[in-house]
């Protein structure tokens, strides 16, 4: 679909990338925390441009190299489906980490906006994803459409999921931080479905 190689795969491994706590999630699940739903959302929005401003970057590179250099793109496609087995083995082998959150006076939601794109913005493994992370889905004769598609689906799928994580997740968060056992399993649960998913592409890109 959309000219999306393993269209199924691409939209799960957007969703299971979601579920994995990362600096974006942290920023909205304390905005949120600290200065309810509005400060939430514009953690949202911040940490969303952030990702934007990577993906088209990325894909503004992964373009060039495409059309230049199929063979290079294939050992991208290699490299991808590596890192994500690699990211997937890190999380079944770290302990899952966490803390109570404190309170605070209220602030604006714009003080929260720009803590999130600051924070997205200077996690350089946000770009390494995404150079790694689309080639896998995408054709050496891919067409800008296709780029542009798959960005609008991890944007999409993003503000779903970390609107979700505002208005009701974050009650929830609260209460697994005083569980171990649950984030440590769902720690443990993503990092089985990511190596699935880079072995799982790599034999398909064979």
């Amino acid at each position: 679909m959309f000219e999306i190689q393993n269209y199924g795969s691409f939209l799960a491994a957007i969703i299971v990338f979601q579920l994995i706590p990362g600096p974006g999630t942290l920023a909205i699940v304390n905005a949120t925390a600290r200065n309810g739903v509005g400060a939430g959302m514009a953690a949202v929005v911040g940490t969303l441009l952030g990702d934007l401003v990577y993906m088209v970057a990325a894909l503004a590179g992964l373009a060039a190299v495409m059309h230049a250099h199929p063979a290079l793109f294939q050992g991208l496609q290699w490299s991808g489906a590596a890192y994500l087995a690699w990211i997937g083995l890190q999380l079944l082998l770290r302990p899952a980490a966490g803390a109570p959150l404190a309170t605070e006076t209220r602030k604006r939601a714009g003080v929260y906006f720009r803590q999130a794109f600051a924070v997205s913005l200077t996690n350089p493994k946000v770009v390494l994803f995404f150079v790694a992370f689309f080639p896998l889905f995408l054709r050496a004769d891919a067409s800008s459409v296709t780029l542009g598609a798959m960005m609008l689906h991890v944007t999409l799928l993003s503000l779903l999921y970390q609107a979700a994580l505002v208005l009701v997740g974050n009650a929830v968060a609260r209460q697994l931080s005083a569980l171990p056992f649950a984030r440590r399993l769902a720690t443990r649960l993503a990092g089985a479905a990511l190596v699935g998913f880079g072995v799982k592409l790599a034999l398909d890109n064979r």
